[in-house]
């Protein structure tokens, strides 16, 4: 039977589907749930330093191919979070990555800190949500803010901080700001700023406007960024949008993925999903074959 076990620095994934920050990541029951149903990793809800309370409603609407949402990086807190942090970390025995963002290097740097002394095997800093005005995307799009980041979480931290990347339409400038920083992996992609419209009332369906286009119909957009990126840079990718299928999975893993996380796949096929996913790619690598998941990361570039 083909292996799919898979390391990112000093993290191993067997198998190599996490679950995306955003979703089910917020609580230790929730995320402990995620571990029990078949992930091999779990990122948590992107935390700040204090409490955010979010966009007004609606903040999500479905799509014919895929969701649209508008949180605005709700959250507890890291102070508030910690204790459900603490909680999981004592259960299980995969990879626990905390999600964080901040406005700047400094909020950036404070939160790594507290997430590190609380046992993370590892930080993703949040470079990329598309729905927060002055988080995420505001910084990502930035190669320089991107890369001096990196650089403040890097020098206070030991544990791998991976740089969750917007689908930008040259991703590699901002991917080689951030290796050249010190980041040890890559994830890419996040959400797509989109928007949805209702005719009858002539208005946006978001209370906010617009929000985060997330599920299949992202896929393309993910797997032309992995791509490109295994080609500009050295370190681990980690391949993120759209993955609903063990074949969507592998196709991440052609371009160049190390592993993959999914999110709206939980949506869609509950929670059982990475059960699933895992279940699928072995099947197909079976039917070709394939004894072992490295033999396929980066292939299309061999053609």
């Amino acid at each position: 039977m083909a292996v799919l076990k898979t390391k990112i620095a000093s993290m191993r994934f067997d198998p190599p589907v996490i679950l995306a920050s955003g979703v089910m990541g917020q609580t230790s029951s929730s995320m402990l749930k995620m571990h029990e149903y078949g992930m091999g990793g779990i990122v948590t809800k992107s935390i700040g330093l204090e409490p955010r309370a979010g966009h007004p409603n609606p903040t999500m609407v479905e799509l014919d191919t895929g969701l649209l949402n508008a949180m605005g990086l709700p959250n507890p807190g890291i102070e508030d979070f910690l204790p459900e942090l603490k909680s999981l970390i004592s259960k299980v025995d995969i990879p626990i990555i905390a999600s964080i963002f901040g406005s700047n290097r400094e909020e950036f740097i404070d939160l790594a800190g507290k997430m590190e002394a609380n046992g993370v095997d590892a930080i993703e800093l949040n470079l990329s949500c598309p729905h927060a005005e002055g988080y995420g995307a505001s910084i990502g799009s930035n190669p320089d803010l991107s890369g001096d980041v990196v650089d403040g979480v890097v020098s206070v931290t030991d544990v791998p901080i991976l740089a969750k990347l917007p689908p930008l339409s040259d991703v590699s400038v901002t991917a080689k700001s951030v290796e050249h920083e010190g980041a040890d992996a890559i994830v890419a992609i996040n959400t797509v700023k989109a928007m949805a419209l209702n005719f009858e009332t002539r208005l946006p369906i978001l209370g906010n406007r617009y929000g985060g286009y997330s599920g299949p119909g992202i896929k393309p957009v993910g797997l032309r960024c992995v791509y490109e990126l295994f080609e500009a840079v050295d370190i681990p990718i980690i391949g993120c949008g759209g993955i609903t299928r063990g074949r969507d999975a592998l196709e991440y893993i052609l371009a160049g993925a190390s592993a993959l996380q999914v999110g709206s796949a939980v949506y869609y096929r509950g929670r059982e999903a990475a059960k699933l996913i895992s279940e699928e790619m072995i099947d197909l690598m079976d039917e070709q074959d394939i004894k072992d998941i490295h033999s396929l990361i980066g292939a299309a570039h061999r053609c």
